[in-house]
């Protein structure tokens, strides 16, 4: 478990943390497991972009603070997901056929979709960061929302089967999640989601609620459009995750 944790790391950060997988093939195996951690991991990065928030509030004005922190992050994350979000925009945006999405996807290119979708997207979590009432809800957002989104990629992992012929996460990781994986890697979670339920128990309803409509929507489009998941599909669907995880939080009661 310490190398699957240190893989974990390894796969959702920049972080140089030693003990992961060494080779591709090793990589191939430990990330099976790894998946399980995925919300704790996330959990963790939201801690560390907390802090980062708590430090610049301490020396800007809050909204400022907002946008150092999600800098860091993605510093941090190497903008895994942001960059997953923008790829499937312009994939579903730009493309005709399944055949015309899966070719944009491998493009690193972004378009005119993929810009507006990743600006929409960050915007969407910084004002939901900057509505918050204060900057302790605000930090109690980051860590809560970072594991419900990388519970709503293994939610999409067990739920869309992958591209046929695929590689990476979509292709060669996906196949292994099912259902009981995402109960046991939102057990392996508890601590973020109960800070959580004890910080505002409507959020995580609205959460609740709010995740499992996408992902019965984000089903049927994968699945309508290019055939299953893909390792930006699964990437995109943890961004939304955190956005409406933060946006349940700013919501007044």
């Amino acid at each position: 478990m310490m190398r699957a944790a240190a893989t974990a790391i390894q796969f959702l950060t920049r972080l140089p943390v030693p003990g992961g997988a060494e080779t591709s093939e090793a990589f191939r195996q430990e990330i099976r497991r790894a998946l399980l951690l995925f919300p704790l991991v996330g959990a963790g990065i939201g801690v560390l972009t907390a802090m980062a928030l708590w430090l610049a509030d301490l020396a800007l004005p809050f909204t400022l603070a907002v946008l150092v922190a999600l800098a860091l992050e993605a510093r941090l994350t190497g903008a895994l997901h942001e960059d997953a979000l923008a790829d499937l925009c312009d994939g579903l945006g730009g493309g005709r056929t399944p055949e015309d999405v899966l070719r944009i996807l491998k493009d690193s290119r972004i378009g005119a979709f993929g810009a507006l979708g990743l600006g929409f997207g960050v915007a969407l979590r910084a004002v939901g960061l900057m509505a918050m009432p204060d900057p302790i809800k605000a930090m109690i957002a980051l860590v809560v929302s970072g594991a419900l989104g990388r519970l709503l990629m293994l939610a999409v992992m067990a739920a869309v089967p992958p591209v046929p012929g695929r590689e990476g996460l979509g292709g060669s990781v996906a196949p292994s999640a099912d259902w009981k994986g995402v109960g046991i890697a939102a057990l392996l979670a508890a601590p973020a989601l109960l800070l959580g339920v004890f910080a505002d128990m409507r959020a995580m309803a609205a959460w609740l609620i709010l995740g499992g409509l996408f992902l019965l929507w984000y089903r049927a489009l994968l699945r309508r459009r290019i055939g299953g998941s893909t390792g930006d599909a699964i990437g995109a669907a943890g961004y939304v995750g955190i956005v409406l995880a933060t946006l349940a939080f700013a919501m007044e009661r």
